[in-house]
């Protein structure tokens, strides 16, 4: 089994897929509108949604959203981590934490517009 899809939730669902886009390059599968966005992630996809018209009954799919803040933790390729620290940086995005991770994988976490928390992994952070 894999994750085929995983959502997180925005007011302002066009500011958060131009940071998707913009800063951290992922690849859009539509146009954003102010209901959703689509982002390809390998061969899953990363959904964003207005927590409020998602939850609406009656759509063609069951309602569904979340309160607060989500988190979501992308894998980046070697010496990649440093690459988006910069491109971070130069956005002012703050990067909230960097962590070294006892099997060698190291992170940093950082707020989409949103305020989901967005983690990029470098190396491996999970056991078998």
């Amino acid at each position: 089994m894999k994750v085929h899809e995983t959502a997180l939730y925005a007011d302002d669902v066009t500011a958060a897929a131009k940071f998707y886009d913009e800063v951290l390059g992922l690849r859009r599968i539509a146009p954003p509108d102010e209901h959703s966005a689509a982002f390809r992630l390998g061969d899953g996809v990363l959904l964003l949604f207005d927590p409020q018209r998602t939850a609406t009954p009656g759509r063609f799919v069951p309602p569904h959203g979340a309160t607060g803040p989500g988190h979501v933790a992308f894998a980046v390729g070697a010496g990649e981590l440093e690459v988006f620290k910069t491109a971070l940086a130069e956005r002012s995005v703050e990067i909230e934490r960097e962590l070294d991770w006892p099997l060698g994988g190291r992170s940093i976490y950082f707020r989409d517009p949103a305020g989901n928390s967005v983690e990029l992994v470098e190396g491996e952070i999970w056991g078998a």
